[in-house]
Parts: structure tokens; C-alpha cells; sequence
């Protein structure tokens, strides 16, 4: 299921060849701003860059033996390489090579979510625009309030997709760093134009002030930006599952042809696809917390954040990028039924105007408390005997003393409520 709706790119980035590849990637930069300042014979460089590779299958051996898994690494790719293998690694402790490379990693797993979001950002467009003028019910607490359209629902979306947007590329630069500073980050047995030399080659930054990690606070950051673009995910897949349970049915998930909703009951359509992003941003939420808990490392460092790490960051990217494309294809073929909203708007006997009757006898210059008990008695009457509110107030002497039916009846006009729908849209799409 997750292979389904998972770019291909993104789930290779994190098997063990993804990785052991951004480990090379560093060391041979490495070794070419060695040769650079004239450290390391640059025939032996070509050298290096021709013969240098790995074997997963001989690393997994050799770490059986050294337990430790970049030891393994080298070892397997000096066998490949030869005598000039003693230059590489020269100077660098393993976090420089792993930190670094795993924010290669994490750079290019942003990428491909933002682009994952800019996709669902063209389908919300499209959608919101589609249904700009279909009105709807709006509720608060589950209950009817006042009326909007639908439209605004994809309009609200797009905009929180734009804030997710954002974060991404935020975190996406915040993580792009690389450190090159030794065991301790004092540059001990490393010059810090090596540092500057094989970050600028990779497209990073140094980190300012290492330990012997980049500091995890940074991916802190770009885990709780993962986390809340699967909380929006789940808020858009809360509201359709609202949406789909029979009592409302305004819109549900696409039900395709040969699917089935239940092995007992023939008759179900469930909404199984947002339901399952729900659970799945429980999951992201919980990563970007164990990302917090990484921060706080034992003096210059110690491993417990590596173990962490290698469970969250590619099981939170890998879902992430799955949230986003299933709820895409979700938005993109949501069947909605306009008539079941017009049907469900009048479910509550029009007593979405109550608010603009109470303002209207303010207007007449009753007190707002008095207006508001006024207008609740005949709501709560309409509620309790099923009557058409307005039906109520044109029979109620103390309204139509203030009110002429025919200003009750404007009151009633549902253009009311959607005058400014045109003003929001041009805030959130602009002139478009």
C-alpha cells in the first residue's frame, strides 16, 4: 500500500545503497579538497574516483566482525580501491561523513515533498474554484452555524498547504549543512578551509560550531515540519470522513469500480483512505517528538540519537511524501453531492439567520440582550416543533413590531452570507 502512492525516488533514497552513496559522495569531495590544498597527490585522487565503491553484501560482513558500521564501509571500499585508500577518511571522524551525508539525504527528501505539495496545491486550486459558488452548511461543534461555500473548504487548504510549503523549505535549508571540524569540531587534525571547500562542492553550509555532530536541533526542526504537514493532512482527512457518514454524505472518497467496503456488509463505502491518514500522522507526530528528545546529547556527543534517526527520518520522509500523493488522488476525484448540501441546509429550518435577525433588531435599537432572548425563544421553539424559523418570527408580535416582513424576509436571502466568498478568494489565490 505505501509502495503505491511512494515516488520510487524517495524510497530508494533510503535503502542501504542510497546510503552508503551519499557516504562515498563525501569522501571523495573530501578527498579532492585534500588534493586541493595539495595534501593528497591528485593522481591518487583519480585514482579514488575511478576504482571507489562498496559491496552492501561485504559491509555487512565486515561489520559482523569490527561492529561499526562506517569502519565496515571503508574497509569494503579500500578493497575496491588499493593502496590510495589511505587517503580516504584522512583527518575526518565518522559523524563527518555521516551527519553530512545524512543531510544530502534529507535535502533531497524535502525536495521531492515539496513538490508533493505544490501537486496537491494545483489540485486544491482547481477544486476550490470548481466549487466557488456551491453553497453549503457551515458548522461549529459539529452543529449547523451559517452558511459558506464549498469551495472554501479547498480555498482554507490551499492556504495552510501554502504555510506547509514554506516550512519545508525552511527546514530543507536549515538542515543543509555539512561539518568537517573532526572528533570535537575543533578542526584538530582538519583545516577549516577543507571544511569550506567539500561543503561548498556538496551545495551545504558548515555548521558554525560543531561538536562532533551537527547539532540536532536542526533536524528537530525539519521533523516538526514533517509533523505538521501530516497534522494538515489529517485535518482534510477528518473533515471528508466527516462529510462522508450517511447522516451528511455532502462529498465522499472516490469508490472506484470492484471496490469492496466491507467482507460482511456489501451495501459499505467507507472512507478507508483518509481514515488511514489519520493514523499515519499519529505516527509522524510521534517522530518529531522522539526528533526532540535527540537534542540533548552527552557533552560533545554521544550515539543515542543515531539509533533514533535511522528509524524516524526515512520512515517520516517515506510517509510524508505517501500522506501527501494518496490525499492528492483523494482530492482530485472526491465525488460531492451539492444537493445533499442544499438538503442538509434546510434540515435546521433556516435558523442559520438567527444571528442577522438579532442584528437587525439591535438596528431597531432593542438591546442586544433582549434581542438575543427574543430571537432564541423562537429559535428553540422552531427546534422543538420542527416549524420554519422565519414562519415562527412573522407570527411573534414583538418581532414584527420592529420588523416588516419584508426586511424578515431579506434577512432570509442566502446572497447574504456569500457577498465577500470573491474577496477571500483573491487573498489566498491573488487576481488568478
Amino acid at each position: 500500500m505505501i509502495a503505491r502512492y511512494t515516488r520510487p525516488e524517495m524510497g530508494k533514497l533510503w535503502e542501504p545503497e542510497g546510503k552508503y552513496q551519499k557516504w562515498l559522495d563525501v569522501e571523495i569531495a573530501a578527498c579532492e579538497a585534500w588534493a586541493e590544498l595539495g595534501e593528497i597527490p591528485k593522481g591518487a585522487v583519480k585514482t579514488i574516483k575511478e576504482k571507489a565503491g562498496f559491496d552492501i553484501g561485504r559491509i555487512d560482513e565486515i561489520e559482523k566482525t569490527v561492529k561499526h558500521d562506517v569502519i565496515a564501509f571503508l574497509t569494503s571500499v579500500a578493497e575496491l580501491v588499493g593502496p590510495e585508500s589511505r587517503f580516504i577518511h584522512k583527518g575526518l571522524t565518522s559523524s563527518d561523513v555521516v551527519d553530512t551525508a545524512l543531510s544530502l539525504l534529507m535535502r533531497e527528501a524535502a525536495d521531492i515533498i515539496i513538490t508533493d505539495i505544490k501537486e496537491m496545491m494545483n489540485v486544491l486550486k482547481v477544486q476550490a474554484f470548481k466549487y466557488k459558488n456551491t453553497p453549503c452548511m457551515g458548522r461549529s461543534h459539529g452543529v449547523h452555524a451559517e452558511p459558506l461555500v464549498f469551495g472554501l473548504k479547498f480555498a482554507l487548504w490551499y492556504e495552510d498547504a501554502k504555510r506547509n510549503l514554506r516550512r519545508i523549505e525552511q527546514a530543507k535549508e536549515l538542515i543543509s549543512v555539512g561539518k568537517f571540524s573532526g572528533a570535537v569540531g575543533t578542526f584538530s587534525n582538519i583545516p577549516p578551509e577543507l571544511e569550506k571547500r567539500v561543503c561548498k562542492k556538496l551545495g551545504l553550509t558548515p555548521e558554525p560550531v560543531a561538536t562532533q555532530v551537527v547539532q540536532r536541533d536542526r533536524h528537530a526542526e525539519y521533523m516538526t515540519a514533517l509533523a505538521l504537514v501530516a497534522a494538515s493532512v489529517e485535518k482534510v482527512a477528518v473533515e471528508i470522513r466527516h462529510l462522508q457518514r450517511t447522516e451528511v454524505l455532502e462529498a465522499e472518497e472516490p469508490f472506484t469500480a470492484g471496490q469492496k467496503g466491507s467482507s460482511a456488509m456489501p451495501h459499505k463505502r467507507n472512507p478507508v483512505g483518509s481514515e488511514n491518514l489519520s493514523g499515519l500522522a499519529r505516527i509522524v507526530r510521534s517522530n518529531a517528538l522522539a526528533a526532540l528528545e535527540d537534542i540533548a546529547l552527552w557533552h560533545e556527543r554521544d550515539i543515542s540519537h543515531s539509533s533514533v534517526e535511522r528509524v524516524i527520518v526515512p520512515d517520516s520522509t517515506i510517509l510524508v511524501d505517501y500522506m501527501l500523493n494518496r490525499l492528492t488522488g483523494i482530492l482530485g476525484n472526491m465525488h460531492v453531492y451539492p444537493e445533499k448540501m442544499k438538503a442538509n441546509m434546510d434540515r435546521s429550518y433556516g435558523l442559520y439567520n438567527s444571528q442577522g435577525v438579532m442584528l437587525a433588531l439591535v438596528g431597531k435599537g432593542m438591546t442586544r440582550e433582549d434581542a438575543y432572548a427574543l430571537v432564541q425563544k423562537n429559535a428553540m421553539e422552531s427546534w422543538k416543533r420542527g416549524a420554519g424559523f422565519m414562519d415562527l418570527l412573522m407570527k411573534d408580535r414583538s418581532i414584527t413590531r420592529r420588523l416588516a416582513k419584508a426586511e424578515i424576509k431579506k434577512i432570509f436571502d442566502l446572497k447574504y452570507y456569500l457577498r465577500n466568498v470573491d474577496y477571500i478568494f483573491k487573498r489566498v489565490f491573488g487576481k488568478s
